[in-house]
Formats: structure tokens, sequence, C-alpha cells
């Protein structure tokens, strides 16, 4: 792999509380985290605490940004010979 690849890697290794909180920090929050990762038993819970949207992060922001008639998913299928462009906003 890349340098960058692998000087990430050895990051979130060493130290994945402090790396994933880092990363956390590029996506929108309602409420952020109390805590990056509890673990009981064997069990593991990120961002404990935390409310964020999946949907939001990924397609309204876009939005909200100024980037809604951009390309958001292009749908290229070789069997049915059908390629569309969908938008953020779309």
């Amino acid at each position: 792999m890349g340098k960058i690849y692998d000087e990430m890697y050895k990051k979130s290794i060493e130290n994945p509380e402090k790396f994933w909180a880092e990363a956390a920090t590029k996506v929108h929050w309602y409420h952020e985290w109390d805590k990056v990762l509890d673990v009981v038993n064997g069990h593991y819970r990120w961002f404990v605490g935390g409310c964020m949207n999946t949907c939001y992060n990924a397609l309204d922001l876009h939005v909200d940004h100024g980037r809604g008639d951009q390309a958001a998913l292009i749908y290229d299928s070789p069997v049915t010979d059908t390629k569309k462009t969908y938008t953020y906003r779309e």
C-alpha cells in the first residue's frame, strides 16, 4: 500500500480512540459523543451518547453546502446498457 495509508493504519492501531475521534470530527453530529469507545465484557460501543444521521451526512449535508446539483451516484449497468446520474438533491 501507499505511505499515507500505512501511516494512517499505524495510527488507527496504536491509538484507535484518538484516531476515530479525530475522524468523527469530519462529519456532522447533532450531539457529540460522551465517550469514543466503551468496552464491556468484550462488547464494543463506539461514540456513546452521540447522535448523528448517516443519510444527512451522505446526502443532505452536500445540498446544504451548495453541492446539490453535483453527481452523487452514477448507475452504469453493462447488462441493461443503462447509465443514469443522480445528484445529491435528487
